[in-house]
């Protein structure tokens, strides 16, 4: 039934997708207590406290343009998205290197995928869904033409190794809170986020080029902005250094379009089997970098 929904939903204008969104956005907010806790407080945490009723309203555009990115024709989806900076990525290709994409969740954060594999074979990592109805969607829907999908379990972390290795391209969310013994409390935003380590784990060992990407949602429904930038790690830095270097980073990139960054997302916790930060878990990286 929902993979129904979404087929239906996909023909319908991206405009009016985001203007319907808007509206959903502020019934959600309204009548989820959990949801608008997150949002409202996280949000707050950042510093972009006065950006709170347009990041409800587009949290709902994040919501109703899904059934159009994962389900309209590639075609159809394509055309809505102008691509800044390709040739950052095209100079990490021309020297024959491993790609590995950062994207926040930020903006349209599903098309980053689909503009980057339009271009050359990607995979990405994605965590399975717990609902069966979901599936389809989830898998289906985004497993297209070059595009290619890995869980986010051992099984997965090895084939997204061996593709770097070989010089491909692969996509992962650093915001994504990981499992136990996956990360590391690292400051995001001023506060210690258990944060992942396979991005700073990865680069290390296969000397791949890290380009970090956002595709900005353009107001009244016209479409979107990709931007590719390079990250060039700097060097000398322990893991847990590499780890908030890749935060101060992201928290750059959420600064250009505060709006459109998924605050309800429970960036926060405490995942199972992790012992809590204590004051000494987040290494400042000021005597690192001048």
């Amino acid at each position: 039934m929902l993979v129904i929904l979404f087929r239906l939903l996909s023909f319908l204008p991206l405009p009016v997708l985001h203007a319907i969104g808007s509206a959903l956005g502020w019934v959600v907010y309204l009548a989820a207590p959990r949801y608008r806790r997150h949002l409202r407080d996280n949000i707050r945490q950042a510093g972009f406290g006065d950006q709170l009723p347009a990041a409800i309203a587009e949290a709902g555009k994040n919501m109703l343009e899904l059934p159009f990115i994962w389900c309209a024709s590639p075609q159809r989806v394509l055309k809505t998205a102008r691509i800044e900076n390709w040739a950052a990525v095209q100079a990490a290709m021309d020297a024959r290197r491993g790609i590995i994409f950062l994207t926040p969740h930020l903006g349209c954060f599903e098309i980053s995928a689909q503009v980057a594999a339009a271009k050359l074979p990607l995979t990405v990592m994605y965590r399975p869904p717990r609902q069966q109805a979901l599936k389809p969607l989830i898998e289906d829907a985004r497993a297209r033409q070059n595009l290619s999908l890995a869980p986010a379990n051992l099984g997965g972390v090895r084939a997204l190794f061996k593709v770097v290795k070989r010089g491909g391209a692969i996509g992962l969310l650093p915001d994504q809170v990981p499992q136990t013994g996956e990360g590391v409390w690292a400051e995001f935003f001023g506060k210690p986020a258990y944060t992942m380590t396979l991005p700073a784990k990865m680069l290390e060992m296969t000397g791949a080029a890290m380009i970090l990407t956002y595709a900005e949602r353009l107001p009244r429904g016209k479409g979107y902005t990709v931007h590719f930038q390079p990250f060039q790690m700097p060097d000398g830095l322990t893991q847990q250094q590499q780890v908030q270097a890749i935060n101060v980073a992201m928290e750059a990139l959420i600064a250009h379009c505060p709006a459109q960054y998924f605050w309800s997302y429970n960036h926060y916790k405490i995942p199972a089997g992790v012992a809590a930060p204590d004051d000494t878990a987040s290494s400042s990286l000021d005597k690192v970098i001048e």
